[in-house]
């Protein structure tokens, strides 16, 4: 199995969608940051992904050692990406889950591998775990609120093999 860092987006996204589970089975554990479980915990609310993260023994929390990387990213990223890249780095990740573009960009300048959430839906129909992604992207749009492009909806369903609208 690879080792995986993520971020706070592909938690909630896949846990509003009910997806939450393709995560153990594709990667079989993840680590997550300190900042991310205290943003599934934020204004004393209980995000999605919040109880499924809480109640999954397969996923780690850890609190990054590099405070200087962390304040460094922190000029461009939020609490939660800063502290998963530095997790990442310090752990040698194959992986970090990540949406968010300016996270996904400096992740990939320090040598990390994003994967976004429509990656992680594509791989698990690619694995067999899904048999489409079509009603899951049209779920991100329309429960989750997450912003999906057209163009990136479209490519997306070219890679699954799967008949645009």
């Amino acid at each position: 199995m690879s080792l995986v860092v993520s971020d706070t987006s592909p938690l909630t996204n896949l846990a509003a969608i009910g997806q939450f589970a393709l995560l153990q089975k594709l990667y079989g554990s993840l680590l997550i940051a300190e900042a991310v479980w205290d943003e599934l915990n934020a204004t004393g609310q209980h995000w999605p992904g919040r109880n499924e993260v809480a109640a999954s023994p397969w996923i780690q929390r850890h609190a990054p050692k590099n405070r200087l990387l962390i304040m460094a990213l922190r000029q461009d990223l939020d609490l939660g990406e800063a502290e998963s890249i530095a997790l990442a780095l310090e752990w040698q990740a194959d992986f970090i889950l990540m949406d968010e573009r300016d996270g996904r960009h400096k992740a990939m300048q320090l040598g990390l591998r994003p994967v976004g959430v429509i990656g992680v839906l594509l791989t698990a129909k690619a694995r067999g775990c899904i048999p489409e992604i079509r009603p899951l992207l049209d779920a991100l749009r329309q429960q989750a609120g997450f912003y999906l492009g057209d163009a990136l909806y479209r490519e997306a369903l070219r890679l699954a093999h799967e008949q645009a609208a």
